[in-house]
Protein backbone atom coordinates (compact mmCIF):
# COMPACT_ATOMS: atom_id res chain seq x y z
CA UNK A 1 0.00 0.00 0.00
CA UNK A 2 1.49 3.08 -0.49
CA UNK A 3 1.97 6.06 1.77
CA UNK A 4 1.56 9.75 1.30
CA UNK A 5 3.19 12.42 3.94
CA UNK A 6 1.38 15.70 3.71
CA UNK A 7 3.11 18.73 4.97
CA UNK A 8 1.39 22.22 5.21
CA UNK A 9 4.45 24.72 6.11
CA UNK A 10 4.41 28.48 6.55
CA UNK A 11 8.04 29.72 5.93
CA UNK A 12 9.62 32.47 8.46
CA UNK A 13 13.16 32.27 7.05
CA UNK A 14 13.56 31.65 3.48
CA UNK A 15 17.50 32.23 2.87
CA UNK A 16 18.39 28.99 5.17
CA UNK A 17 15.71 27.18 4.07
CA UNK A 18 16.91 27.25 0.64
CA UNK A 19 19.40 24.88 1.56
CA UNK A 20 16.45 22.18 2.62
CA UNK A 21 14.57 22.94 -0.92
CA UNK A 22 18.22 22.30 -2.61
CA UNK A 23 19.24 19.12 -1.11
CA UNK A 24 15.84 17.18 0.74
CA UNK A 25 14.71 15.68 -3.00
CA UNK A 26 18.16 13.25 -2.84
CA UNK A 27 16.81 11.70 0.27
CA UNK A 28 13.07 11.55 -0.75
CA UNK A 29 14.42 9.98 -4.35
CA UNK A 30 16.76 7.89 -1.96
CA UNK A 31 13.82 6.39 -0.02
CA UNK A 32 11.82 5.62 -3.14
CA UNK A 33 9.26 8.53 -3.07
CA UNK A 34 8.48 11.72 -5.07
CA UNK A 35 6.44 14.67 -5.40
CA UNK A 36 2.59 14.55 -6.08
CA UNK A 37 2.63 18.63 -5.03
CA UNK A 38 5.60 20.59 -4.12
CA UNK A 39 5.34 23.85 -2.64
CA UNK A 40 1.49 25.29 -3.75
CA UNK A 41 -0.60 27.36 -2.25
CA UNK A 42 -3.79 25.53 -1.46
CA UNK A 43 -6.78 26.75 -1.55
CA UNK A 44 -9.63 25.92 0.96
CA UNK A 45 -12.65 24.96 0.32
CA UNK A 46 -14.36 23.90 3.48
CA UNK A 47 -13.98 24.22 6.81
CA UNK A 48 -11.32 26.47 8.89
CA UNK A 49 -7.82 24.98 8.13
CA UNK A 50 -5.54 27.84 6.81
CA UNK A 51 -2.78 26.01 5.45
CA UNK A 52 -0.61 27.91 3.39
CA UNK A 53 1.84 26.33 1.40
CA UNK A 54 1.44 22.40 0.75
CA UNK A 55 3.88 19.33 -0.01
CA UNK A 56 2.73 15.88 -0.45
CA UNK A 57 5.15 13.06 -0.76
CA UNK A 58 4.35 9.53 -2.06
CA UNK A 59 5.91 6.64 -1.43
CA UNK A 60 5.98 2.80 -2.46
CA UNK A 61 5.02 1.86 1.44
CA UNK A 62 4.69 3.16 4.61
CA UNK A 63 7.80 1.55 5.61
CA UNK A 64 9.64 3.51 3.11
CA UNK A 65 7.95 6.94 4.24
CA UNK A 66 9.22 6.05 7.82
CA UNK A 67 12.90 5.15 6.52
CA UNK A 68 13.10 8.80 5.11
CA UNK A 69 11.60 10.48 8.17
CA UNK A 70 14.58 8.47 10.01
CA UNK A 71 16.90 8.42 7.65
CA UNK A 72 19.98 9.66 9.87
CA UNK A 73 21.79 11.90 7.13
CA UNK A 74 18.80 13.90 6.30
CA UNK A 75 18.21 15.04 10.38
CA UNK A 76 19.94 18.29 9.87
CA UNK A 77 18.14 19.40 6.83
CA UNK A 78 15.11 18.42 8.97
CA UNK A 79 16.32 20.40 11.90
CA UNK A 80 16.65 23.09 9.28
CA UNK A 81 12.89 22.80 8.23
CA UNK A 82 12.03 22.85 12.02
CA UNK A 83 13.71 26.44 11.88
CA UNK A 84 12.80 28.07 9.35
CA UNK A 85 8.65 27.14 9.13
CA UNK A 86 6.46 26.28 11.19
CA UNK A 87 5.04 22.78 9.66
CA UNK A 88 2.61 20.36 10.18
CA UNK A 89 3.48 16.61 8.74
CA UNK A 90 1.43 13.98 8.47
CA UNK A 91 1.58 10.50 7.14
CA UNK A 92 -1.02 8.32 5.49
CA UNK A 93 -1.69 5.03 3.75
CA UNK A 94 -3.79 4.44 0.20
CA UNK A 95 -4.83 2.12 -2.01
CA UNK A 96 -3.64 4.04 -5.45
Amino acid sequence: MKAYLVLDLAIHDLEPFREYMARIPEFIQKHGGHYIVQGVQPVVVEGDWEPERMVILEFPSRHHAESFLQDPEAQALFKIRHRTTTSKLVLVEGNT
